[in-house]
C-alpha cells in the first residue's frame, strides 16, 4: 500500500512540474479595471505585451472599468488560480478601497498573489489655463478667498487623484468641490473645455502633451521631487508641506493560491520584458519608472499602503458613494 500511495504522489509530482513546465499553453487574460485609452490602459498594454513578448503567448487585454477600480480588481480576485488570469489593480483598488467601502468584495491582503510592481508615476494638480492661480500657494489663497466654489476633476470617488487632492486640502485648511468622473479621459475632456477649472492627474502622462500646448497648466507635482517632463514645475512638498509625497503604482497581480513555479514566471517575464531598453525607455517617455521589484517586496509595499491609507482617508471624511 505504502508502494502504491508513493508511485501516486511522484505522478501527481510528475503532472504538477509537467503543467508547470508547459504555462503558458493558451492566451493569458490581463484584467485592466479602467476604461480603455486611459492611463493605466496605456500601462496595463505596455506591461502585457512585454509579457506576451517574453512568453510567447498572446496576452489579452480586457477591460472591466467601474467602482474606482474595484470591478475589475474583484474579477482578478474571483477567477481561477490557474496563472491564465492576471491584471493590473492599483493603489486606489488594493490600498485606498479598504477603507473606503464598508463591504468591499475582496481582501486586498488575503484574496490576491502579488507579481510585481510595474511601475511607479509622478501625479500632479493641473488647470485650464484660465484658472487664476499658477501655483500651490495661490491656489490655497484662492481657495480660502472662496471656499468650497472651486470644482475639481478626478478619475471616480476614492481614486488616488481624489484622496491626493482631498490629502492636500486637509493639510492646506481649504475646502474643494470634487466632481467624480467615470474615468480620467472623460475628466481631462471637461477639463480642456473649462468645465472645470481643475484636476488631480495620477500621472503626467495625459497632460503634459496639453501643458506644453498650452492646454493646460501645472499647478504642482504631487511627489516629493520635481518631474523632469515639466521640470519647472514646483512640488506640493517645496509649498510647505514636506512630507507630501504621492506617486501612483500600477501593479500586477493574480488570484489568491496561484502556483509558486508559474508566479516566478511569470514574474521573470515581466520584469525581463519591462527592462527592455525600449519598454523602459517608452514608461520614461509617459512619466513612469519602472520598478520589477519581487513578490516579496510588493507584499510588504501592499501592506505598508494599506497602513499609511487609513488615517488619509478618515481625515478627509471621505467614503464610496
Amino acid at each position: 500500500m505504502r508502494i502504491v500511495l508513493a508511485i501516486a504522489a511522484l505522478l501527481a509530482l510528475h503532472a504538477g512540474n509537467a503543467a508547470a513546465q508547459a504555462y503558458p499553453s493558451k492566451p493569458i487574460r490581463f484584467i485592466v479595471p479602467f476604461p480603455a485609452g486611459g492611463l493605466i490602459d496605456i500601462y496595463g498594454r505596455s506591461a502585457a505585451k512585454a509579457i506576451s513578448d517574453a512568453l510567447g503567448q498572446p496576452v489579452v487585454v480586457e477591460n472591466r472599468p467601474g467602482a474606482g477600480g474595484t470591478m475589475g480588481a474583484d474579477a482578478i480576485a474571483k477567477a481561477a488560480p490557474d496563472g491564465y488570469t492576471i491584471g493590473l489593480p492599483t493603489i486606489s483598488s488594493l490600498g485606498i478601497a479598504p477603507h473606503m467601502f464598508a463591504k468591499l468584495p475582496y481582501d486586498s491582503l488575503k484574496d490576491f498573489t502579488p507579481i510585481t510592481n510595474v511601475c511607479i508615476a509622478v501625479g500632479a494638480i493641473v488647470a485650464h489655463p484660465s484658472f487664476p492661480a499658477n501655483n500651490v500657494r495661490e491656489l490655497i489663497a484662492l481657495a480660502k478667498a472662496n471656499p468650497g466654489k472651486i470644482n475639481y476633476a478626478s478619475p471616480g470617488v476614492g481614486t488616488i487623484v481624489h484622496l491626493g487632492v482631498e490629502h492636500f486640502a486637509v493639510l492646506a485648511g481649504i475646502k474643494l468641490n470634487h466632481v467624480p468622473y467615470k474615468g480620467a479621459m472623460p475628466a481631462l475632456t471637461d477639463l480642456l473645455a473649462g468645465i472645470v477649472p481643475l484636476s488631480g492627474d495620477a500621472s503626467l502622462t495625459a497632460a503634459i502633451p496639453n501643458v506644453r500646448s498650452g492646454k493646460l497648466k501645472v499647478i504642482a507635482v504631487t511627489s516629493r521631487h520635481r518631474s523632469p517632463l515639466p521640470s519647472e514645475a514646483g512640488t506640493i512638498a517645496e509649498a510647505g508641506f514636506p512630507d507630501f509625497d504621492i506617486s501612483t503604482w500600477f501593479d500586477m497581480v493574480g488570484p489568491a493560491g496561484m502556483p509558486a513555479d508559474i508566479v516566478a514566471k511569470l514574474h521573470g517575464a515581466a520584469v525581463k520584458g519591462l527592462r527592455e531598453r525600449e519598454v523602459t525607455e517608452r514608461f520614461t517617455a509617459i512619466g513612469a519608472e519602472v520598478i520589477g521589484d519581487t513578490p516579496e517586496q510588493f507584499t510588504k509595499t501592499i501592506r505598508d499602503e494599506v497602513v499609511r491609507w487609513g488615517p488619509v482617508v478618515k481625515a478627509a471624511g471621505v467614503k464610496a458613494e
